[in-house]
């Protein structure tokens, strides 16, 4: 049994191999889906926050549907746990830091931020292994750029 399987208590069931924007995007979807609800205010911030990124901006719309409804299906089908448990070991080390960063402004934007989020936002920083000032500098800035 391995270090995440003790925390999240779930075999890695997610089976597919991921390309590093089905890794990213996971991470993103595993966020917003952190507190047990998925509305469509987050949804749609999500794909606002993604469609910002120079990593998506070369995929068409019917691209980008065809990604989340891969990633919809392992959520539906395995749950939040697993959907992270499968995205972390394929995002590359370059976008660890990014996206503890879209992580957490995703979380913080609709201004309650649950135990449940918290839980994850540091389970995604120790999993993403990085270091705890600069997740700490990240939760500063993100908290600074939600306040309005």
């Amino acid at each position: 049994m391995g270090l995440f399987d003790k925390i999240f208590n779930v075999q890695n069931k997610t089976q597919e191999s991921l390309s590093p924007a089905e890794a990213f995007g996971s991470l993103m979807l595993a966020a917003i889906a952190s507190d047990g609800y998925l509305s469509d205010e987050e949804l749609n911030g999500l794909i606002t926050s993604l469609n910002r990124m120079q990593m998506y901006k070369s995929f068409p719309a019917d691209v980008m549907r065809r990604m989340f409804d891969k990633l919809f299906g392992i959520l539906r089908r395995d749950g939040a746990e697993a959907l992270f448990i499968g995205a972390k070991d394929s995002l590359p080390f370059e976008l660890r830091e990014s996206a503890f960063a879209v992580a957490t402004d995703l979380i913080l934007s609709d201004g309650v931020v649950t135990e449940q989020e918290q839980q994850f936002l540091n389970q995604l920083y120790q999993a993403l292994e990085i270091a705890d000032e600069t997740a700490t500098k990240i939760v500063e800035v993100m908290m600074i750029k939600n306040r309005g």
